[in-house]
């Protein structure tokens, strides 16, 4: 049944709607970093202070900068010359995402007394930029997990990453230990529509996980403690995923398909007849972010490598780069206008990266 409703949610939205790795510890900031292959990326000054433990950084509609300023409690508005137009308090946020319409996702946390006992519990937030006329500090915040009292049940949980698709629909990674039961494991991706009403007002409407994907797998199609999701700027419903569990394949990119007896995601690659660079088994070990640019090229941070993978639309690696005495755990990555802005969360900053072909 829930495979039948995924099957006709997915078909009326469709009839309406490298190299090797670079360490860089020899490089100062703002100079150019070259490499054998002739590829060189140069950092922006000045380097973006001021936060701590940063852990997602997406870029707006607008366009403006949105960063979660995970340990100030705070979601952080900036202008991309740096200036800072607003904050809002939010505890703890993660990750970030932006519709159409100007709403603002926020994955983060939520605390509640319950029978005399304080919990914490993951939560998802929208925020209304539009109404506010894009004044994050005054905009309307709704809380849209969680609500039931079964959700009050699972106070492990927590929600790691959300993605927009063209259409205003969006998906939200979840996380956590128990997934033994096969009808609701804690490993997840929850889909959401917006749904106009009579007043023509949206409303956010949960439809459930996205089914056949494994909580606890491996391999391909699993969700192993999913880190961090993204989709494409195009008509389609195509995803990349990171995850940091005991998965071979940590990085995946899926693409949804319908046929006569499927509806569902699929891996874009099948490694056993490609030669995929990021399916390759200890390509990553804690990769925590991913985006892509407008011509299917894929960012990746890498916490625990302290790195920045680059891969083109075939999945061959290029222009990594990385090292200890530039990155320390990052964990978010963004893409806009050639630059590469990224979370450098253990030294508490954003740095900017711009390739040196796109100066000339």
């Amino acid at each position: 049944m829930k495979r039948k409703i995924f099957f006709l949610f997915f078909l009326i939205l469709l009839i309406n709607g490298c190299g090797d790795k670079l360490d860089l510890t020899e490089f100062s900031t703002g100079k150019k970093i070259e490499n054998p292959s002739d590829t060189s990326y140069i950092q922006l000054n000045p380097i973006w202070e001021g936060f701590k433990n940063p852990s997602d950084i997406m870029i707006g509609r607008e366009p403006f900068i949105y960063i979660a300023d995970t340990d100030n409690d705070r979601v952080v508005m900036m202008n991309t010359a740096g200036s800072i137009l607003g904050t809002i308090q939010i505890r703890k946020p993660v990750a970030l995402a932006q519709d159409y319409r100007l709403n603002l996702y926020v994955c983060a946390e939520f605390d509640t007394v319950i029978s005399g006992v304080t919990k914490v519990f993951g939560a998802l937030y929208k925020i209304d930029l539009f109404s506010a006329g894009n004044q994050i500090s005054t905009a309307n915040v709704t809380r849209l997990l969680p609500t039931t009292s079964q959700h009050f049940q699972k106070d492990k949980r927590r929600y790691t990453g959300v993605a927009v698709f063209y259409d205003n629909s969006y998906l939200v990674t979840r996380v956590g230990p128990d997934n033994t039961s096969p009808i609701d494991p804690d490993n997840g991706i929850l889909q959401f529509i917006q749904v106009k009403n009579s007043n023509g007002v949206y409303t956010d409407t949960l439809l459930g996980r996205v089914p056949n994907l494994e909580a606890n797998g491996s391999g391909l199609l699993s969700i192993n403690q999913l880190s961090g999701i993204t989709t494409f700027n195009r008509k389609n419903y195509e995803i990349v995923t990171t995850q940091t569990g005991n998965t071979s394949f940590k990085v995946q990119w899926l693409k949804f398909i319908i046929t006569t007896d499927y509806a569902g995601y699929v891996s874009k690659f099948d490694p056993s007849v490609e030669q995929i660079d990021f399916l390759k088994p200890n390509k990553f070990d804690t990769p925590e972010d991913v985006t892509v640019d407008n011509n299917n090229n894929i960012f990746v941070v890498d916490s625990k490598k302290d790195s920045l993978f680059k891969f083109n639309q075939f999945g061959t690696e290029q222009q990594s780069f990385g090292g200890p005495t530039l990155f320390k755990n990052p964990k978010g990555v963004a893409f806009y206008d050639r630059t590469l802005y990224v979370c450098d969360s253990g030294n508490n900053r954003i740095l900017r990266f711009i390739l040196s072909t796109d100066t000339q």
